[in-house]
């Protein structure tokens, strides 16, 4: 491909014409051929480059091999965060490219859409639980579990199911954890120097190196 040199100032106008319908914390992407020209990130970073390789996989290579809109929820397997993110298929100088927009996981679900209850087992009776009172949510033993002061509740729901359905304050930190933020009380770091999170309760999870970049982002340090 020949290099493409669009002047920053055209390329910003992508994002100044979206403004008024793309949400201020979304990041946009601007690919052509088979490398990101254009990259403005927002409060969801995927830390893309200017001049990086598109990848196989990605939102970009599939809408611009596919020469159509294509909106998905990545997981964290390209680049170290889940992201939600719409392509549009776009001509940049007679090359084939694509306009990415870039926004949390779980923005694609409408807000009527998102759990306000999970309604949990105990001892063979069932209890709808507001969501705000839940700590933390685990996978352990092929079955989920969700824990609040004090009790612990079984729930038919994958995390993968609920990571998608959940408001914004819950964040998912390792394969088998996923926490209420607003019930952390601090984050520190083993003899390992992993990371660990200590939530009000007292309860100390693990941060895997996969939700590392996702943790640092949305917690701002």
């Amino acid at each position: 491909m020949e290099n493409i040199d669009i002047p920053k100032k055209i390329l910003n106008q992508y994002a100044t014409i979206l403004e008024d319908w793309v949400p201020k914390d979304a990041s946009i992407a601007i690919a052509v051929s088979d490398r990101y020209i254009y990259y403005d990130p927002g409060m969801h970073d995927i830390h893309l480059k200017e001049g990086q390789h598109i990848q196989t996989g990605s939102i970009a290579e599939a809408t611009i091999k596919g020469r159509r809109k294509v909106e998905v929820v990545m997981d964290n397997t390209l680049y170290g965060m889940s992201y939600f993110g719409i392509g549009y298929p776009i001509d940049v100088k007679g090359e084939p490219g694509a306009l990415i927009i870039i926004l949390p996981p779980n923005f694609h679900v409408l807000k009527k859409d998102q759990l306000q209850f999970l309604t949990g087992k105990r001892d063979d009776e069932w209890f709808p639980i507001p969501i705000n009172e839940v700590t933390y949510i685990e996978s352990l033993h092929k079955k989920t579990w969700f824990y609040t002061s004090g009790e612990q509740y079984n729930i038919s729901f994958t995390l993968k199911d609920l990571h998608l359905r959940l408001p914004k304050v819950f964040l998912r930190i390792h394969r088998s954890y996923i926490i209420n933020m607003s019930c952390i009380e601090k984050i520190s770091r083993d003899f390992s120097s992993n990371l660990v999170i200590t939530l009000i309760d007292g309860t100390e999870l693990p941060v895997s190196q996969t939700y590392l970049n996702e943790v640092r982002s949305l917690l701002g340090f």
